[in-house]
């Protein structure tokens, strides 16, 4: 008899735990963030057009010189491919998650920043599309999109925070 209970109980959780998927969908509830595989990551920049390149020539997140994806969040891999798209840019990764960077929540590490090459074309449209927050000391200019999202000129790149997937 407990175990015709036990496989009730079982599939009544799965049938709420649906339930609260199918609703929370419907009502257009983001899904929690994850993180992928640098195999996954570099497979999403590859089809839309995005490079990246490494002083190590390398991949190891435990190295400082190479450029890893490893744990990177799939909403900062959206958000960098929603932002080529919509500024039209030629966009090379310099930093992913490797040791080597800033600690905190939003970090690096933690999946949630990227670093990119600078151009006039990115200067251009991160100057006209987003707005000036100053000059962060320390850090560099910073500007914030209407996602929320910041971009940060640290001289030599763009360090780019990505809270959501939208640019």
């Amino acid at each position: 008899m407990s175990s015709i209970r036990t496989g009730l109980r079982r599939r009544l959780l799965t049938l709420l735990t649906a339930t609260a998927v199918a609703v929370g969908a419907a009502l257009g509830l983001a899904a929690p963030a994850w993180a992928i595989s640098h195999s996954s990551a570099t497979s999403q920049l590859r089809a839309a057009g995005i490079s990246w390149t490494s002083s190590g020539n390398c991949s190891d997140r435990y190295v400082s010189t190479c450029t890893s994806f490893e744990g990177i969040r799939q909403a900062t891999i959206d958000g960098i491919i929603t932002f080529k798209r919509a500024s039209g840019c030629a966009i090379t990764i310099t930093a992913g998650t490797e040791v080597g960077h800033a600690s905190g929540t939003y970090s690096h590490w933690n999946g949630y920043k990227v670093d990119i090459a600078p151009s006039t074309c990115i200067q251009n449209y991160i100057s006209a599309a987003y707005t000036y927050v100053g000059y962060i000391s320390g850090w560099g200019y910073q500007y914030r999109a209407p996602s929320g999202n910041l971009y940060t000129l640290e001289g030599n790149h763009w360090d780019i925070l990505y809270y959501t997937c939208g640019c």
